[in-house]
């Protein structure tokens, strides 16, 4: 059998004897949302101590940011009441927590706000009612169960930990990725022939050189179909933040663990597993659904034009030195360029109502083509 280091991984490879390969959407959805161990199940994974160190988790201030973005929205929309704030995977709570505190200053903002938290783990639920105690909390379990009414959510690494499929172009035609076991029993990649999308994605692919990997994450599809048919028929806007990119092809698939880069099929459970967004596809999903759709841009654009240097400086004004140092280096992190900083890597999205024309943050001419 398998010696992966987690008793999930010896059931993957169980499960695979017996049943066959696993797509690389299947073996995601049970690394990372196994009842027993998966990774969100059980896993203490923001921060420090964690495996990844969120954009919350580095200054208050970007929470800060989105949740006045979140109160822009809602003044545009016409200061509607009830509405509803969601953010999806919240994690322990800390983004809505700044965001809330830092809306506290919006008149009307609070006493219209209905706060949902969109997550499935009990886990992290019992993090974030601990962090969010002095407000009035709702939790789901997925987007399709989100209260009704005007709607304004955030999702800051939210669409990159679900589960992707990826085809490949061969020599011989178009195959699909997937997860078997090898001749020792261990977890090991492979192709299945006769894989089949839809004409016009069949034939991009098929119009590359073999070798060529095109991943699709059906379920972030949909999630952004319903958000922006929300958005679209009952007023309101959407902001997602992730690592991605504009559309195109290649290999994204990563597990991190520890804060470094590992084997995606090293530690089944114990490791991250993620891929990049695509914002290409999100947006032209969003706009077939009949909202507007902003972006993507870099996150560091974003934070700039909502005002992080201000609040940098606002938060510098009574702090210690040491302190002072520490804003500016979480500011330059957020913000910082170069292709592999999260500044320029992280890109940020809107899925707005089609009489949305300005939205904080974007430009005009970014509305997505």
């Amino acid at each position: 059998m398998a010696d992966e280091a987690t008793g999930l991984g010896y059931r993957l490879a169980r499960d695979i004897a017996a049943s066959g390969p696993l797509t690389v959407a299947d073996y995601m959805e049970r690394c990372l949302f196994d009842p027993e161990q998966g990774y969100y199940t059980n896993a203490e994974v923001f921060g420090a101590k964690g495996d990844f160190t969120t954009a919350p988790e580095i200054s208050q201030m970007f929470g800060e940011l989105l949740g006045l973005w979140a109160a822009d929205i809602w003044l545009r929309l016409g200061r509607p009441s009830p509405f509803v704030l969601a953010e999806l995977g919240p994690g322990r709570g800390t983004m809505m927590a700044d965001a809330l505190r830092a809306t506290r200053i919006v008149p009307g903002f609070h006493d219209a706000m209905r706060v949902v938290l969109v997550e499935a783990s009990e886990g992290l639920r019992a993090r974030q009612a601990e962090t969010l105690a002095v407000y009035p909390i709702e939790w789901r379990a997925n987007v399709a169960e989100l209260p009704p009414g005007p709607l304004v959510a955030l999702a800051n690494e939210f669409f990159d930990a679900l589960p992707i499929r990826q085809f490949v172009r061969t020599p011989d035609g178009l195959t699909e990725r997937m997860v078997g076991i090898d001749a020792n029993g261990r977890l090991a990649w492979g192709l299945r022939t006769g894989a089949r999308l839809d004409a016009e994605t069949e034939a991009r692919l098929l119009r590359q050189p073999p070798g060529t990997i095109l991943e699709i994450c059906p379920a972030g599809l949909a999630i952004a179909q319903m958000l922006a048919e929300r958005v679209a028929n009952g007023g309101g806007a959407v902001l997602a933040i992730d690592y991605g990119h504009a559309g195109g092809f290649g290999d994204t698939f990563q597990a991190l663990r520890s804060h470094a880069f590992d084997d995606p099929l090293a530690h089944p459970g114990a490791a991250d597993l993620t891929a990049h967004v695509d914002f290409g596809a999100l947006a032209r999903t969003a706009r077939a659904a009949g909202a507007r759709a902003f972006g993507p841009i870099p996150q560091g654009t974003l934070l700039e034009r909502l005002g992080l240097a201000r609040r940098a400086e606002r938060l510098k004004r009574d702090a210690a030195p040491e302190t002072r140092a520490a804003i500016d280096a979480a500011a330059a992190r957020l913000t910082a360029r170069e292709a592999r900083d999260m500044g320029e890597l992280f890109k940020a999205l809107a899925i707005v109502h089609p009489d949305m024309h300005e939205i904080a943050g974007f430009a005009p001419d970014e509305e997505a083509a």
